[in-house]
């Protein structure tokens, strides 16, 4: 879900605000998105009103450590100032009411994160239980604005007996209060605007009773609720007092200015000082009967008061509410991914999901305590247990589907595409996928018959002769199941080709592979290797299967960039049968060197580390400086493009890729089968030319995702694996229906095709 969070505390203080900090460390912690507009200071008492006149101003707050008041305050939002370029988080503070933060953060900030599904309003510094209190609450005006905006929305209250902020007491109630969160969301009865949560902030209380309550109504029963002081003493600052309000059961009863004034005025000059006296509101509840929000916190249980937006209980809506015992989850999970890049951050996101309860770790099928548990297999392709996954569709799921070589392998994905335009002339593929033309080949002397099927090929070898260098259309050589940039070359004769072919002698010990590691886009490369020119080396295991396309120029290049060509890495989630959504956080991988055109180069041998874009062709990888960085922080002026490319690149890398699936689903239905109980995260490349068109170039199973490098590991790779596990892991172990989006994924494509497992 996206979250809003404000409160009627402030920013974190040990003094008036020290439960906000932990809240949304455990709602981000349960994967949720949750974006923070707070007061700017200590707004209690003051229920749901706005401050009439006033121009409101927001300053920028980035949280420091958890339950202490470290953070900063800034008066610009980061990115604005130069060289601020700091991760992380960043609430909004408002110089206004709660009710007003609310309207702000729900329609003029936060919008590039997607719809928000809930506001909570909290947690409050104390409770907010029976008429007197829920009546002045800002806490609950907070969540009433939210109500009379169309939002479901969550007034939330610890109920304190301490000023002593346990961190381990308030880290439970937290979660408490996450799973209870969860629990309304999904189950909100149509009666209900808002609800009225209160926690009593006492150790073990997640092991308590939640109780759906009324509201107890009471009233201010001993006099004035303020204190009348010598005009000229000084008041405390208004965290103080609410400190000083809630932390006793009773509050002293104070008396007037004392004195004595025989002189009769009309008025006597005073000034008042709040000072309720909620020995009225502690009285109430002693004296009430069960059933009542008051007394259900009193008995050290949480109360659940289901409200109207016009102050009223919503009615018919009572009895306890079960969330299970903390130690049950939601499901196994077995971390088997044998990538040294990827593995410690599946480990860090998944422990992370054990400890708040969503899943348990195991080692394998063998260890679930009965084949229909739940269980997730999270493993390389290799290891999977597909048996598992057929036998049970609605209990197991996995991280890869187990036939989809129409998109992975390039001589497949060639025939993917030729087969959906010829049946849809019109399709966005036309313009964005260059023609290929596979053919195989087992030895070098046969090259002049497999030249005889891709005759266009021929043809256009046969006119380069004819031609000046700058004219000669280039080609761009593949084999159809090499990965990570092997065995690619350039080429714009048949001679140049034969020499290429004769680079590679195939070694006869070297046997075909099965559908298995086909399939699961990795290759064993303990194997005989050839070293042919340039250092590009390929398994000859590979050396079967070809597609040739026309080389794309020119590319894209950008003032920034040392002249130097690059793709777009884009991941691409599959999900079911079928979502497909486009991760929106693309990287932008560059070559080694400058680039110059094929016909520009001295001679005959083409140096690849100016054409090939790969990083892992390069000697230092993605560590080199430059060589990876994130698309949405490319040159805007100096491309040659109007002001806004990248947005449009991306529409287009959107639209491309989910039509692309849609021709593997529906056009090549035995080489790409989906499973309802399965997704698959998928490496696409694509190309930007000098028009800023993007051509896709391939489509890689179990990416590479090494190239990301380790200064962009958290910021791209640990967002991607946390919006994974949003929309594609936690949906399917669900125990009611949900359907979950995250903000750094796009749908592109929902197919729905109905297969089963």
């Amino acid at each position: 879900m996206h979250i809003l969070v404000t409160n009627d505390d402030g920013p974190p203080s040990n003094q008036s605000s020290p439960y906000v900090h932990s809240l949304v460390h455990s709602l981000q912690s349960s994967g949720h998105t949750v974006s923070v507009i707070l007061p700017n200071q200590q707004r209690s008492w003051i229920g749901k009103a706005h401050i009439v006149g006033a121009s409101v101003r927001p300053t920028y707050f980035r949280p420091g450590t958890l339950h202490h008041d470290d953070g900063t305050i800034h008066p610009l939002p980061r990115g604005s100032e130069e060289g601020d370029e700091e991760e992380g988080d960043e609430w909004v503070l408002i110089d206004s009411t709660p009710a007003s933060c609310v309207q702000i953060g729900l329609y003029h900030f936060f919008q590039n994160r997607g719809p928000i599904d809930l506001v909570i309003s909290g947690p409050n510094y104390g409770r907010n239980t029976t008429a007197l209190f829920a009546l002045s609450s800002g806490t609950i005006g907070g969540a009433m604005e939210a109500a009379v905006s169309g939002k479901k929305a969550i007034a939330l209250s610890y109920a304190f007996s301490s000023r002593h902020h346990d961190p381990v007491v308030i880290a439970e109630a937290s979660k408490h209060s996450v799973r209870l969160i969860e629990y309304l969301y999904n189950n909100w009865d149509d009666n209900v605007d808002l609800y009225s949560v209160n926690v009593p902030l006492e150790p073990g209380m997640s092991e308590s009773k939640i109780l759906y309550t009324h509201m107890l109504h009471n009233r201010w029963s001993t006099g004035s609720c303020f204190e009348a002081i010598d005009a000229s003493a000084s008041g405390d600052e208004p965290g103080l007092q609410e400190q000083s309000l809630r932390e006793g059961s009773e509050c002293q009863i104070h008396k007037g200015s004392s004195g004595s004034n025989n002189k009769k005025t009309l008025l006597q000059h005073k000034h008042f000082k709040w000072t309720p006296k909620l020995t009225d509101v502690y009285r109430s509840v002693e004296e009430s009967k069960d059933g009542n929000d008051g007394w259900t916190v009193k008995e050290g249980m949480t109360s659940v008061t289901p409200l109207k937006a016009n102050f009223m209980h919503a009615a018919g809506i009572q009895g306890e509410i079960k969330l299970g015992k903390n130690d049950t989850f939601d499901f196994y999970c077995i971390l088997d991914y044998e990538d040294k890049y990827v593995q410690p951050l599946l480990e860090e996101l998944f422990e992370e999901l054990e400890r708040n309860k969503y899943c348990k770790i195991i080692k394998s099928v063998a260890d679930l305590p009965d084949p229909s548990q739940p269980v997730l297999q999270y493993r390389a392709y290799e290891e999977i247990d597909f048996d598992h996954i057929m036998s049970q569709p609605s209990t197991s799921l996995t991280n890869s589907f187990i036939i989809r070589k129409a998109l992975i392998r390039k001589h497949y994905l060639s025939t993917t595409i030729a087969n959906w335009i010829s049946k849809y002339p019109d399709s966005i593929l036309k313009n964005h996928f260059k023609p290929a033309f596979d053919f195989e080949l087992d030895f070098a002397e046969f090259l002049d018959e497999a030249l005889l099927e891709a005759y266009e090929l021929r043809e256009s070898l046969e006119q380069n002769e004819s031609r000046p260098a700058d004219e000669k259309e280039w080609w761009i050589l593949k084999p159809g199941m090499s990965d990570r940039g092997q065995g690619i070359r350039l080429f714009n004769s048949e001679a140049q080709l034969q020499a290429i072919f004769e680079e590679w002698e195939v070694d006869e010990s070297d046997i075909d592979d099965d559908e298995g590691s086909d399939e699961g886009g990795t290759h064993d490369e303990s194997g005989p290797r050839l070293n042919p020119k340039n250092g590009q080396g390929v398994v000859t295991s590979q050396l079967r299967h070809f597609i040739a396309q026309p080389y794309i120029h020119p590319p894209l290049i950008l003032p920034s960039a040392s002249g130097r060509k690059f793709h777009i890495r884009t991941y691409v989630l599959a999900v079911g049968s079928l979502k497909v959504y486009v991760f929106k956080e693309m990287l932008a991988l560059f070559a080694e060197k400058p680039y110059k055109a094929p016909w520009e180069e001295d001679d005959d041998i083409r140096d690849l580390s100016r054409h090939l874009t790969n990083t892992c062709l390069q000697e230092n990888g993605s560590s080199t400086e430059g060589t990876v960085r994130r698309y949405w922080s490319l040159d805007d002026d100096g491309s040659g493009l109007e002001a806004g490319w990248k947005d449009r690149v991306f529409d287009q890398i959107c639209a491309v890729t989910g039509e692309t699936f849609e021709a593997a689903s529906r056009g090549m239905l035995v080489h790409f089968q989906t499973l309802p109980n399965a997704f698959e995260l998928f490496g696409l490349d694509y190309l930007i030319d000098a028009a800023g068109n993007a051509w896709l170039l391939e489509v890689n199973a179990f990416p590479d995702l090494g190239q990301t490098g380790d200064e962009l590991k958290h910021a791209v790779v640990g967002r991607l694996f946390k919006a994974i596990i949003n929309v594609a892991i936690k949906p399917f172990f669900a125990k009611t229906p949900v359907t979950t989006t995250d903000p750094d994924l796009r749908l592109v494509a929902d197919l729905n095709l109905g297969r089963k497992a």
